[in-house]
């Protein structure tokens, strides 16, 4: 299936075969179905993208005939399909939640009212809450709270580009956005309202001096949104930043030392 869909994206007349399109189909389908993924651990530690799927997920647009969906009073006109047999995926899913085909939901996941875009992968008992996004292709781990209206942003082009990763056990305060790529480790600690993207300053205030970082929130850090002074031409101004201010305790488990850092910051 990688050969076909890496050829055909040098050479789009390929999409008219019809093995190419079986390709495209399957990949798709074993996203799905959490085969494929768009990223995934890698053995240093870090994460590898698979630029080929995201190839797929493209031409998938491309090759996709529109259609007129209806549910109930609702009428929506798209080229992807939602995902079917939740019951037999063992996942939870709650009116007006929308996951679309080529998600992969694992089981024991819950969404509430949310939504999930195609190449996204959730862990199991992860719960995306009221009003959350999972972005195209983010990778979203096991036991993670997207608490309400967080936004995980999607990423398919560039190719290369890693998606936002939510790493195991990690909690994403309410309204949180977290986007362009950002890696947020296990068991890390994103409060309410924090925005993170490619180029936010993350600055550790834990020590006798700042340390900043970019692109990465390191695990069981506890983090929350703040301000630095930035000078203009038309004066000083605060801009925004993320600092870190302390770190879940490794003496306690999770959900112990989520409710204890909840309380401090």
């Amino acid at each position: 299936m990688r050969q076909l869909i890496e050829q055909a994206w040098e050479h789009r007349e390929m999409l008219n075969e019809a093995a190419v399109r079986e390709a495209v189909e399957e990949t798709i389908a074993a996203l799905d179905r959490g085969e494929l993924r768009v990223a995934e651990p890698a053995a240093d530690g870090g994460w590898k993208v698979n630029g080929w799927v995201k190839q797929a997920i493209l031409l998938y647009f491309q090759t996709a005939g529109m259609q007129t969906m209806e549910v109930g009073p609702f009428e929506y006109r798209d080229k992807i399909p939602l995902k079917r047999d939740l019951e037999r995926q063992g996942v939870r899913v709650v009116p007006p939640a929308v996951a679309r085909y080529g998600s992969y939901l694992a089981p024991g996941a819950i969404m509430m009212p949310s939504y999930v875009n195609i190449g996204a992968h959730v862990g199991s008992g992860t719960m995306v809450d009221t009003w959350a996004t999972v972005g195209s292709c983010a990778q979203v781990g096991e036991g993670v709270h997207l608490s309400g209206g967080v936004g995980i942003g999607g990423v398919l082009e560039p190719l290369q580009a890693e998606p936002v990763i939510i790493e195991d056990h990690c909690f994403i305060g309410s309204r949180a956005i977290v986007v362009e790529g950002v890696r947020v480790c296990r068991e890390a600690v994103i409060g309410a309202g924090t925005v993170l993207t490619a180029t936010t300053h993350i600055i550790d205030v834990t020590g006798a001096s700042p340390v900043e970082i970019t692109g990465y929130i390191p695990p069981r850090a506890v983090v929350i949104p703040g301000t630095r002074q930035k000078h203009f031409p038309a004066g000083d101004y605060g801009v925004p930043c993320a600092l870190i201010i302390g770190h879940r305790k490794e003496s306690t488990d999770k959900k112990t030392s989520l409710n204890e850092a909840l309380r401090l910051f």
